[in-house]
């Protein structure tokens, strides 16, 4: 059987943070559902957005037969360190489709004071499922993160879900963040990730992850203002309670 998914755009907003990232997750299929949790670290494909610190997590979600919507919130720093850096510096078988759009919204970014495009991204995205196995293209309708002339970066994803049993599940992925544009080009911003992940549901809304995650990104393009890696190989873990 096949089923249509058609997300409408996500606005997320900040929560105690200078600025918040974006939600992956298909929303449940009860009209309304909410979500709050943390993890040791969030990483944004591949990337961390909390400078390798635990982050605060949140969501609401709405589902009406195959049409959804959903806002997520976490709590992150790149934006604001990204700004500290350049102030340091002084310089710059059964089958089924989802098709949908996503908005990253970050409150209180000043990128335009150092020259740089607004990180708020737009993306449309196209995902197939068949069997365990999803692929999914996302391509972005505007420049990506604040990278100049960027607008058209894609996001290739390929994973895979396994059932072991007793509420387990094994989550292997790769993903390949292709960054377009003369800037990109120059300096080396695309970059591949990957992961796996051991899940957890516990019922009644209690789940949990232990996720190792690395990737090759460039430390030069992808550190925090102290100059650590945030593409490094690491492990996440989190928990999440849904009603």
């Amino acid at each position: 059987m096949k089923k249509t998914a058609l997300a409408t755009v996500a606005v997320l907003a900040a929560i105690g943070g200078p600025a918040v990232a974006f939600a992956d997750d298909a929303p449940a299929a009860s009209p309304l559902t909410f979500n709050i949790g943390a993890v040791t670290d969030y990483r944004y494909r591949g990337i961390s957005q909390s400078k390798m610190k635990p982050a605060l997590q949140g969501g609401a979600d709405y589902a009406n037969g195959p049409f959804y919507a959903g806002t997520w919130l976490s709590t992150i720093s790149w934006v604001k360190d990204s700004m500290k850096i350049y102030n340091n510096a002084g310089a710059g078988t059964t089958g089924f489709y989802d098709v949908g759009v996503l908005a990253y919204v970050y409150v209180g970014e000043k990128f335009h004071e150092i020259g740089m495009s607004n990180p708020d991204t737009g993306e449309f995205y196209g995902a197939l499922t068949y069997g365990v196995f999803t692929g999914k293209v996302s391509i972005s309708a505007t420049p990506l993160f604040g990278v100049p002339k960027s607008k058209g970066s894609q996001y290739y994803d390929l994973s895979a879900n396994f059932d072991l049993g007793s509420g387990f599940t094994l989550t292997p992925h790769v993903g390949y963040q292709n960054v377009t544009g003369s800037f990109s080009k120059a300096n080396n911003v695309s970059y591949t990730d990957y992961s796996v992940t051991l899940g957890k549901d516990f019922g009644k809304g209690l789940s949990a992850s232990l996720q190792l995650v690395a990737t090759d990104a460039d430390k030069v393009w992808y550190a925090t203002s102290g100059g650590k890696f945030t593409g490094r190989t690491g492990v996440v873990a989190g928990v999440k309670y849904s009603f």
